[in-house]
Order: C-alpha cells, then structure tokens, then sequence
C-alpha cells in the first residue's frame, strides 16, 4: 500500500537547463531542442484528455465557479434586491445540492481515477472513457441553476442527467474494484458503497422534489453530503495525510489503523441519525417534546465526545510538525476543521435544549462544507494538480493567501449563524468564497489545458 502511493507523495522538481546537461562532455553532444517554457505552452481543450484528474478537474473547477458566482449573486439580491431574481425552486436548497452533488464528484472521479488504479494495482480507464459521465454530471448541474430561476421541470431534468452521469461513474469505479486481486481493498471498497449512498440520495431527492416533500428533499441533500461526501474524503484522508506528513517529517511514522477508520465513519453515522431522528419525531407529532429534548441531549453529547477524538486524532497526525510546510498545513488545518464542525454541533444541541432547536445548526454545517472539505479541496486539489503537471509540491505564496482568505470566509460564515448577527455576513462570505475560487480556478484551469512541464506524458 505504501509503494502504490510513494510515487504521489514525492515531489516533482522541474530541472533547470544547468541540471539537464552533463557535467562532463567529451566530445560535447549535439545539444536537443530546449523544452517550451511553460509560460508559452499552447492551452489546448484536447490536452484534457490526456488524464482522468485533467478532465474531472477541469469540469469540477467550471461547476465550482458558477455555483460560487451564482450563490454570491444571490445573497447580494438578498441583501440589496438590486437583482430582482426569481425562483421556482427554493434557492438554498438548490444552493445545498450543487454544493454536495456537482463540482466535488467530479474532483472525486479526477482523484478516484488517477490514485485508484494504484491502490488497487489494476489499469485505469483513460480519460476519454468519462467524457460523456463527467458532461452529464457537468452540464446537468448547470441546467438546475438554470431551473431555480424559471422552472421547476428544467432543475429536474438537469439533476436526472447528473444523476445518470454519476452512478456510471459510480459503476466503473465499483469496476476497477472487483477487478483487483490485491488484500487490502477497504478504502477502495468504502469510496465505492459511499458513492451508491451518493446515487441513492440524489434519487431521493429527485423523487421528493417531484413529490413536493421538501423536508425529505433537504434531508436527502443532508444524507449525501455525510454518507457520500464526507465519506469519501474521510477514506482519503486516513490513507493519504498520514503517508504525506512521513514523507514530509521524517520523525513522524505512518499511523493509520483501520480502527480509526471505523471510529471516523461511526461519527458519520452518528450524523446520518441526526438528520433522520427528528423528521421521523416530527412525523410522529412529537418534534419538541420530552423525547425530542433527551435526543437533543444525547446527541450532543456524543457529537462533543466525536469533536474531542478527532481534534486529538489532528495532533496524532502532526498538525503542529505539518505548520512549518505550508501544503501540508493545509491538510492538516482541513482536517481540524471536521472536529471543530462536530464540537460546534454538539454545543449548539446543548445550548439548544431550552428553546428545542438547535441554536448553531449552519454554523456547525459550514464549519463542515466550507471549513473542513472546501480547505481539503483546496489542498489535495493542488497536490495533485502540481504532482500531475511537473509542478515542485508546495503552495506558493498565491495559493496560500487564498487558503487564509478562505479561512476567513468560514469564520464569516460561522459568526452568521450567531443569534442577532448582520445579515450583511453571509453576502461577504459567499462573495470572499466565490473570489477565492475564481483565482484559483483560473490558474487551475491553465494548468489542464497544458501540458506538463517536465515533459512527461500525462
């Protein structure tokens, strides 16, 4: 397992012309045409073939742009009404479903489709074989952005062809997995029961929106970010971070026993209990009641106890000794964000109990999806790319003021979940997340249509 992802975790140096020629020449060699410097390398859109991560990047990184701009553009009409938009469909659930089921699957397959073949020791299918999946889930999405501003019916039909571009993509990765002979199959085969939790819920929703039950549509967004989403980057996380922070700390040994891994997903499900519990309570006639208050109380007590485990598991893994590396900090810092999201969670249930409803709900959420996933995203996204691109692994002073500009955004976010807080809060959140991605996309975006630097295929 640590030889099939050595090769990730080993940054790539791209030579200088000195390096490149020998220190002896005798006689001296006809000297080959200097490579094209990066900076004047042609974009081509067929250059995102050349790769799964290309390909699944690239679109994520579109997605992710347009549902940014979009929420941002939303929450300033909100504010200011100089938009005048109209909605057919509830704008923040259709906020909640790009964010768990458009750009972070595709980043997924880019990720899954590039590092899975080598954890499973098996071929991976070239990128041509995930245009059309990756399209469906891509334009799809774009279509129900479309459908909250004029028709129920359109944001439909977007989220049914996502729906069938994710569970083939779904289907080919449950592919490679049976394909694979090797023993140690477990993170593979969680990502690929995860991803049917993922195709399960967006066809609940699909079917509650046609229904017109919007709880059940919310809670089936709910499931699909903790038992999908979240799953998925938990897998990553405990192979990967701890193989990434010995490679860069000598001092530190991989740690990461599969209890761990079960630890980790037992507070998933504690999560999916807590989306499911008090609808089935209110369907029930009892949502605030005695019962609803002892599950309020219980539920934050553990959601605290799985806080605690989690931010020491983040020092286990070397969140002091990670600070000094600025990428690697990032994972970290990512990581830290997933016990404070359940530590928030578990004070808003107990500080909730008087009044019977949580008090921090969407603090505790965005600590989650902004804090905890988007830092990640930010992170792994650009390992990878600069891996895969002949790139050196670092963030580069860029890429790390916009990872503490997203901090910021988080705690922007939080602190307007705060009873009384402005209303002006959350328009500079969701305006300081959508200018982050924007210049980080960007220079994503150039990279995928390039080709690398070191002149390696790929």
């Amino acid at each position: 397992m640590k030889l099939a992802t050595h090769a990730q975790s080993q940054p790539v140096r791209t030579a200088s012309p000195a390096q490149t020629e020998p220190l002896e020449r005798v006689p001296r060699p006809v000297r080959a045409p200097r490579p094209e410097p990066l900076t004047e390398q042609p974009w081509r859109l067929s250059h995102l073939l050349l790769a799964p991560h290309r390909l699944g990047f690239a679109l994520a990184v579109l997605l992710l742009l347009a549902s940014g701009v979009w929420w941002a553009l939303v929450q300033v009409d909100r504010a200011t009404g100089a938009l005048g938009l109209a909605y057919a469909v509830s704008p923040s659930l259709g906020h909640a479903a790009v964010m768990t089921f458009g750009f972070v699957p595709l980043f997924f397959t880019g990720f899954l489709f590039t590092a899975g073949p080598k954890w499973l020791g098996v071929n991976g299918p070239e990128a041509r074989t995930l245009l059309v999946p990756l399209l469906l889930q891509a334009v799809g999405w774009l279509v129900w952005l479309t459908g909250i501003h004029t028709a129920l019916w359109l944001s439909l039909a977007g989220a049914a062809a996502a729906l069938l571009g994710l569970g083939w993509v779904v289907v080919l990765f449950a592919q490679l997995v049976r394909r694979s002979t090797l023993d140690d199959r477990l993170h593979a085969r969680t990502v690929a029961v995860a991803g049917g939790v993922g195709v399960a819920s967006l066809a609940l929703l699909l079917v509650a929106l046609l229904a017109g039950v919007y709880d059940v549509a919310h809670a089936a967004v709910l499931t699909g970010l903790w038992g999908f989403v979240v799953v998925v980057y938990l897998v990553v996380a405990h192979r990967m971070i701890p193989f990434f922070t010995s490679s860069a700390v000598p001092m530190i040994g991989v740690w990461r026993p599969f209890w761990v891994l079960w630890m980790l997903l037992g507070a998933v499900s504690l999560e999916l209990a807590a989306i499911w519990v008090p609808l089935v309570m209110s369907w029930l006639g009892e949502p605030s009641g005695q019962g609803g208050r002892a599950w309020m109380l219980g539920l934050g007590l553990l959601q605290l106890a799985a806080g605690s485990v989690i931010l020491w598991l983040a020092f286990v893994w070397g969140l002091v000794q990670s600070l000094s590396i600025r990428l690697l900090a990032m994972l970290h810092l990512g990581f830290l964000w997933l016990g404070v999201s359940f530590v928030l969670a578990g004070v808003s249930q107990l500080l909730g109990l008087r009044l019977g409803t949580p008090v921090l709900g969407l603090g505790a959420l965005h600590a989650l999806t902004m804090g905890c996933l988007g830092s990640l995203m930010l992170a792994m996204v650009t390992r990878v790319s600069c891996g895969h691109s002949g790139r050196t692994l670092v963030a580069d002073n860029l890429v790390w003021a916009l990872f503490w500009l997203l901090q910021l955004a988080v705690l922007l976010r939080i602190g307007a979940a705060l009873h009384q807080a402005p209303a002006w809060l959350v328009m500079a959140s969701a305006l300081l997340w959508a200018g982050v991605m924007v210049v980080w996309g960007w220079r994503m975006l150039g990279w995928y249509g390039r080709q690398r630097a070191d002149g390696r295929p790929g």
